[in-house]
């Protein structure tokens, strides 16, 4: 077969089709992640003892447990007692879990780091605890745990290939169901490989500029160009 064809008729049309699913897995997970990892981190610093306990050992949990392994709990296991998930429901669902997770771990570090002066002085001015923590505390943590936080959501981006795994066609799944059919897998997967390469780039250059935006003005360098 003619590469160029291969290429242009039927190996693109088919990333860009799992390309919108591995997009819509992404825009499902990342946002009640990022919510649900800020909650469990809050919990888990802040919290009543049992609240933090059990914020502590959801993260212990998830942590400890296979992405795959929370994947197949989710979609083979809960029709056992009488819990049914589709392959699409199951995926977000355990992207979710695990986002949230190792979330919770980044910001709850930069929720210590910030000094308990921050705390007082919020007391200080009527503030109740949880206000402070609302409008004074969590935003400057926040803003420290960008670089963890777009880690864990480049991670996001690569592991929610392990969606074929539960037969939901995304990126990853497009690609080997060409290769297989057409017994082109070096091309195959280059491409995917290309596709997701783009992917982690825009990225990378958004959370680059999101840093940039929220910084505390004077907390920023300035690059090598910008002292000369």
């Amino acid at each position: 077969m003619d590469q160029a064809v291969f290429l242009f008729e039927i190996l693109l049309p088919a990333l860009m089709q799992g390309l919108v699913v591995t997009l819509q897995l992404i825009a499902c997970s990342a946002p009640f992640g990022l919510a649900f990892g800020i909650a469990v981190a809050v919990g888990r610093q802040y919290g009543h003892p049992v609240i933090s306990w059990l914020c502590k050992t959801f993260v212990f949990l998830i942590k400890g447990t296979p992405l795959l392994l929370l994947l197949f709990i989710l979609y083979f296991g809960l029709p056992s007692i009488g819990i049914t998930l589709t392959a699409f429901a199951a995926s977000v669902l355990g992207f979710i879990l695990c986002n949230s997770a190792y979330n919770a771990e980044y910001i709850r570090g930069a929720l210590i780091s910030i000094k308990d002066g921050q705390m007082v002085a919020a007391r200080s001015l009527g503030m109740t605890r949880w206000q402070a923590i609302k409008s004074v505390i969590l935003p400057q943590a926040l803003r420290r745990a960008i670089p963890g936080l777009s880690n864990e959501f480049i991670y996001l981006i690569k592991y929610s290939s392990l969606a074929y795994m539960l037969t939901v066609i995304e990126l990853a799944g497009a690609g080997k169901q060409v290769a297989t059919k057409y017994f082109l897998y070096t091309e195959s997967f280059a491409a995917v490989g290309v596709v997701y390469l783009v992917l982690v780039s825009i990225t990378t250059v958004a959370v680059s500029i999101l840093e940039k935006r929220v910084a505390v003005p004077g907390t920023v360098r300035a690059t090598p160009s910008a002292q000369l």
